[in-house]
């Protein structure tokens, strides 16, 4: 039984999926946006917005355990000088999902999985909600 299972399987062996998570992770640090499929983007959300926690911390048992989280040494370096400190002052929610559609081949459902960028969460806290008439 699954009970209190979260995570999806997507039909990959346990190594499979721990090595896709993490280059999809890789890759949204390296790139600052990716687009993959929604259940891909869901799951890979989690593990992302977990990572920028982790390089909030920026002390080296952090940094290593990004190290061992991450498939690449540049995305540690980007993670821990560019993206955390970014959101020092936010408390969740680093990325977004925005979906784009039905992939035309499989009729998958595509999305782009991005960071909030720090600029836009202040300016939005800023303006007052918009009435409308």
């Amino acid at each position: 039984m699954r009970h209190q299972r979260v995570m999806k399987k997507f039909g990959r062996s346990t190594e499979h999926r721990k090595m896709l998570m993490k280059g999809l992770v890789t890759n949204l640090i390296l790139a600052e946006s990716i687009k993959t499929t929604l259940p891909k983007a869901k799951e890979a959300r989690k593990a992302a917005d977990k990572m920028v926690t982790i390089g909030k911390k920026g002390d080296l048992a952090a940094r290593r355990l990004a190290a061992s989280r991450l498939l690449d040494p540049e995305a540690v370096r980007i993670l821990f000088d560019k993206i955390a400190p970014s959101f020092k002052d936010r408390k969740g929610g680093y990325t977004r999902i925005v979906k784009l559609g039905a992939r035309k081949g499989d009729a998958a459902e595509m999305c782009i999985l991005q960071f909030v960028k720090a600029e836009e969460s202040a300016q939005a806290e800023k303006e007052p909600a918009k009435e409308v008439k």
